[in-house]
């Protein structure tokens, strides 16, 4: 039982998203949340953290954080999280999962099979979708009539430059036994979802696992599950990926890496005959609202654009809201382990196409 609605969490990985978001997140939701308990494999760094954010516990070892008397976790440790999300939601523990949740098919089952059985809320860290501009246009697209194209641009810098920007600190007292294992399980999750292929091909996935997947499931809770990959090209750091979904109309998705230049750019772009919807995403790690433009044609024939005045609130917060509503009304998040299942088998099926070089029907 959780007492007046404030839910006792821990935080396992503590980087720089839990250092730059949902640390101080969690802070500013005091009244929603008790962070009772920090774990990094960095000592150093789990006791600088518990003593910047004023955490009263904290440990290198994930089990002795999930045998405490917390009632959830975020999961911010580096990928993959299946081993530690299955083992929290079989200690009986509501689970947040940074993205992405995990690599393949196999874990994904795993990891929902876990969630059922404990009857606990799984949540993944899928923010934009809490972005107060998408919610606007999942309301503007679902009125579309004649959707005629899609499109997504995501032109990435690296996340140093980003990161610069914030106080974040890192030590180098990882045991090189933790990190060697961490290298082989991301290898073997990595090959359980795709097999053995290039370099370059691997790298594709994992951006498109890590970094795309916002604009993968931003297009699935908008326009649906697509019917068909049309083709997926992979050149220079960059992949281009062409959908078609139910209606015909067809979503072009580009991904491109110009690391140096200060500039990051990702857009989701809706347009038809007389409606066009345009979100411009801020960074992951940038504390600013997102802006939407939304062109149509009035009942006048006139052509008219707004750029409504949005919500300051930071998606990171929201969606943490959101979790906590989840577990105290026992209701489903919008970003559910279950839903996220469409995610991983769409991103393995893209790097499929690109690796027999073919179109493929999806059901």
């Amino acid at each position: 039982m959780i007492p007046e609605g404030r839910i006792k969490i821990g935080v396992i990985g503590c980087g720089d998203i839990a250092q730059i978001q949902h640390l101080p997140a969690l802070k500013e939701l005091a009244e929603e949340y008790d962070v009772a308990y920090v774990c990094d494999v960095s000592p150093s760094l789990a006791k600088y953290v518990a003593n910047w954010f004023d955490v009263p516990r904290h440990t290198t070892d994930y089990r002795e954080l999930l045998a405490s008397d917390v009632d959830a976790v975020i999961l911010c440790h580096r990928d993959p999280k299946t081993e530690i999300a299955v083992a929290s939601f079989n200690a009986g523990k509501h689970t947040f999962i940074e993205k992405p949740m995990c690599y393949s098919i196999q874990e994904a089952d795993r990891i929902i099979q876990a969630a059922d059985n404990s009857g606990k809320i799984g949540q993944v860290g899928y923010m934009k979708l809490y972005e107060p501009a998408f919610e606007l246009a999942e309301q503007e697209v679902s009125s579309m009539q004649d959707i005629r194209f899609v499109q997504v641009n995501h032109l990435h810098t690296n996340n140093n430059v980003h990161v610069g920007q914030f106080r974040t600190k890192k030590f180098d007292d990882i045991p090189n036994s933790i990190k060697e294992q961490s290298n082989i399980s991301a290898d073997n999750a990595i090959a359980e979802a795709i097999g053995e292929t290039s370099e370059e091909t691997r790298g594709t996935f994992i951006t498109l696992s890590g970094s795309m997947i916002h604009d993968i499931y931003g297009l699935r809770v908008l326009l649906g599950n697509p019917t068909k990959i049309v083709s997926t090209e992979i050149w220079k750091s960059a992949v281009n990926i062409v959908l078609e979904y139910p209606g015909g109309f067809r979503g072009v998705a580009t991904w491109v890496d110009l690391p140096d230049a200060w500039d990051f750019e990702e857009t989701l772009e809706v347009y038809g005959s007389n409606k066009r919807v345009v979100v411009s995403y801020t960074t992951g790690f940038q504390k600013a609202v997102s802006p939407i433009k939304i062109v149509e044609v009035d009942q006048n024939g006139m052509t008219v654009r707004k750029e409504p005045a949005l919500s300051w609130e930071n998606p990171f917060r929201r969606e943490l809201r959101e979790f906590h509503n989840s577990i105290v009304a026992n209701t489903v998040p919008r970003a559910s382990v279950q839903s996220a299942r469409n995610d991983i088998s769409l991103v393995i099926d893209i790097i499929k196409s690109n690796i027999e070089n073919r179109s493929i029907q999806l059901n």
